[in-house]
C-alpha cells in the first residue's frame, strides 16, 4: 500500500520482500474466505482496536472500511457484505486480489526483489540516505533511498516471511518496542488423556463466554470453538485472547464461564435434569431431555466435580456457567497475528521514526492489535497508506513530482 501510495505520485519504488513471493500471508490469510473489512459503524469498528485505537483512528478516518472495498473494486474485484457484517471478495479469494494488485503495481513502475532479507541500516556518509543491507541468495546487496518504508510484520507464521528478525535491529538502535505477543491465539488447557484423544479436533458450537478481565469488567462474546489437543481455539476464543492472554500474565491462568445451552433458563435446564432417567446414563439423559451431547458432554464431564454430576441442581448450574481453566497462550508462532512492536511513541505523526529521520513502518510490526473480523488488514492497508504518504511529504514532493529513489 505504501509503494502504491508513493508510485502513484511519481516516486521511483524499489520493494522488496524475504520469501520468493509476495503476499504470502495475504494468501494465508484468504485460504478460507478473505475477510478484506468489516461493515459495522465507525465507533464500534474503531472501539476493536482496544488500548490503540486513539493512534489507529486518524489512519482509518483516512482510510478506512469504504475505502478499503472502493481500492478493491478499483483492482476490479468486487466486494459483498456477510450475514456477520463481514465484507469479502465476491469470489471469496485473495489470490486474484493479489495478482490484480501486483500487476497495476508493475504497471506504476515499481521494481520487485525477492529473496532479500534485510539485514541492517546505515546512514550514508552524508546523512541525506538510509543504506540497506540484504542477504539473497546471490550474497549480500546494499541499496541507498531517501525515504524508505518498512512493513516488516509481526512474530507469527515465521514461515511465510514475518519471524519477527527486525526486532532485535530495532532493539540495538534504541527505539523503543514492546515484547511481541500472540494475539488471536488458542490457549492450552489441563485435558485429561480421555479428552485429548478422543475428543481433539471436535467443536462446542452455539456457546456463549463470559470473562472478567484484568481491570474487573466482564466481557461476553457468542459463537464456537474447537477442542484440541492441547486445549481450545476458534472464533470465540480468538474474540477474547488478548484479555485472556493478559490475565494468564498476571496470574498464571485465565477462566472463562460458558453457557453451554444459551437459549434455555436455568430454572428449565434444572428441571429437566430433574426428571427421572430410569435405566439411561447420564449422557442419554442429557441427549434426551437437553438435547446435549458428544463433545459438549465431554467437556462437562471434564470440568465439572464427579460429584456435582449426580446433583441437577449443581449440574444445571454448570451447563449454564461452566468455568473452563486456561492455563497458557499458545505460541507466538501460531498465533494469527501479533501484539507488540514499535510504540507509537517512537513514531511521529506520519510514522516516521523520531531517532531515525527518512524511515517510517508499517502494518503488524507496529504495537497494536484487533480480532479477527477485517480489522487487522484494514488497519495494516490504513497505516501502509499513512506511511506512503508520510514518506511522499518527507521528500517534499506531490503528485506529478519528478520521481526520486525510495
Amino acid at each position: 500500500m505504501a509503494a502504491e501510495t508513493l508510485s502513484r505520485a511519481g516516486v521511483g519504488v524499489d520493494l522488496y520482500d524475504a520469501m520468493p513471493s509476495f503476499g504470502r500471508k495475504l494468501l494465508i490469510a484468504g485460504r478460507g474466505g478473505l475477510n478484506i473489512t468489516h461493515s459495522e459503524a465507525a465507533p464500534l469498528f474503531c472501539s476493536r482496536y482496544g488500548q490503540r485505537q486513539a493512534q489507529i483512528a486518524p489512519l482509518l478516518a483516512a482510510f478506512g472500511p469504504a475505502a478499503v472495498r472502493e481500492w478493491a473494486h478499483g483492482l476490479g474485484i468486487d466486494t459483498f457484505i456477510g450475514s456477520s457484517g463481514r465484507v469479502f471478495p465476491s469470489g471469496m479469494k485473495a489470490a486474484p486480489l493479489l495478482r490484480a494488485w501486483l500487476h497495476r503495481l508493475r504497471d506504476s513502475g515499481v521494481h520487485f526483489h525477492v529473496r532479500h532479507r534485510w539485514q541492517g541500516w546505515s546512514r550514508t556518509e552524508a546523512g541525506e540516505r538510509t543504506k540497506l543491507l540484504f542477504s539473497t541468495p546471490d550474497g549480500d546487496r546494499q541499496h541507498e533511498a531517501k525515504a524508505v518504508v518498512l512493513a516488516l510484520g509481526g512474530g507469527s507464521w515465521s514461515r511465510l516471511g514475518s519471524d519477527g528478525h527486525w526486532y532485535a535491529l530495532f532493539e540495538k538502535a534504541g527505539i523503543a518496542l514492546e515484547p511481541l505477543r500472540p494475539a488471536n491465539c488458542g490457549f492450552d488447557c489441563d485435558w485429561s488423556a480421555h479428552l485429548r484423544e478422543r475428543f481433539a479436533g471436535q467443536p462446542i458450537k452455539s456457546v456463549v463466554a463470559s470473562f472478567q478481565d484484568s481491570e474487573g469488567h466482564w466481557q461476553q462474546r457468542q459463537g464456537e470453538f474447537v477442542l484440541t489437543a492441547n486445549g481450545v481455539e476458534g472464533s470465540l476464543i480468538y474474540a477474547l485472547s488478548a484479555p485472556l492472554r493478559d490475565r494468564i500474565a498476571a496470574i498464571g491462568s485465565a477462566t472463562l464461564q460458558l453457557d453451554l445451552l444459551p437459549g434455555r433458563e436455568l430454572a428449565s435446564v434444572i428441571s429437566e435434569l430433574s426428571r427421572p432417567r430410569g435405566t439411561r446414563s447420564l449422557a442419554g439423559h442429557l441427549q434426551s431431555r437437553l438435547r446435549l451431547r458428544g463433545a459438549k458432554v465431554a467437556l462437562l464431564r471434564e470440568c465439572v466435580p464427579a460429584d456435582d454430576v449426580s446433583d441437577p441442581a449443581r449440574l444445571g448450574t454448570a451447563i449454564k456457567s461452566l468455568p473452563l481453566r486456561l492455563i497458557a497462550a499458545r505460541p507466538l508462532d501460531e498465533a494469527i497475528s501479533s501484539a507488540g512492536g514499535v510504540r507509537f511513541e517512537a513514531l511521529d505523526e506520519r510514522l516516521m521514526l523520531l531517532n531515525w529521520p527518512g524511515v517510517f513502518c508499517a502494518g503488524e510490526m507496529l504495537d497494536w492489535e484487533a480480532p479477527t473480523g477485517g480489522y487487522l488488514l484494514t488497519a495494516c492497508l490504513a497505516s501502509g497508506r499513512a506511511a506512503g504518504l508520510g514518506a511522499l511529504a518527507w521528500l517534499g514532493r506531490s503528485t506529478g513530482a519528478v520521481p526520486a529513489s525510495v
